[in-house]
């Protein structure tokens, strides 16, 4: 694979980034219009779930963005945007559900999640430098390529980031479909529609995950190219 090739295949992940992007973004506005048969809101979703699962220690929270929704295990708290947190929808019920699935995983110790955990502080040191560190790298190319090599090394840890990110995701929202099945939140008509608007928002992390594997080719590409 020559740097040209792996133009092409950033180019094309990067559409692909685009479309998923456009596809998440209409359907939980469209699935955001149809509310759920029991009244519940997102946070009511939340606790519910947390409480089935034996979970006493994790307090839901609102928080401010369009799909900011996110568990923090540092501090133990599911934050929900303002639009599931008081939301009656068949979106904020996944969402809700799906951000609680990751509080489960914390709870029961679930492998990929505890070695994304062990990796944020490496990427949060990473994004500091590892921009300007590749930039310096990609200047003295030809002279000091030791420093390009460390950029790549750092960007990889970012790459692996991604990918360990993908089995977490998943899980949660596997979970997240189980519980909504199970208790009857979601029935035969609303249940695809949760499933569909959880898969969407999947396919994000599949695609960001490529695009950090393409570039990090890229940058590999540029350091091989580099004359001895």
């Amino acid at each position: 694979m020559n740097v040209t090739s792996a133009w092409i295949i950033f180019g094309v992940v990067a559409l692909l980034s685009w479309i998923v992007q456009i596809s998440l973004n209409s359907k939980f506005k469209k699935y955001s219009q149809i509310p759920l048969p029991n009244g519940m809101t997102g946070a009511d979703v939340a606790r519910k779930m947390l409480r089935d699962n034996g979970i006493t220690n994790v307090t839901v929270q609102a928080t401010n963005g369009f799909l900011t929704d996110h568990y923090n295990p540092t501090n133990y708290t599911v934050n929900l945007s303002e639009n599931v947190y008081n939301s009656c929808s068949i979106a904020a019920a996944a969402v809700a559900a799906h951000e609680c699935g990751h509080a489960v995983q914390h709870a029961y110790g679930y492998a990929p999640l505890k070695m994304r955990s062990a990796l944020v502080p490496i990427i949060n040191f990473s994004a500091k430098f590892v921009s300007w560190i590749l930039l310096g790298g990609m200047l003295m190319l030809n002279t000091f390529p030791q420093v390009m090599l460390i950029g790549i090394v750092l960007f990889a840890l970012t790459t692996l980031f991604s990918f360990v990110t993908l089995p977490v995701e998943i899980n949660a929202s596997q979970r997240a479909l189980a519980w909504l099945n199970e208790t009857g939140i979601t029935n035969y008509e609303t249940h695809p529609q949760a499933e569909d608007a959880l898969r969407s928002a999947a396919y994000t992390y599949v695609v960001a995950a490529l695009s950090s594997l393409a570039t990090l080719f890229y940058y590999i590409m540029i350091y091989s190219s580099r004359r001895d």
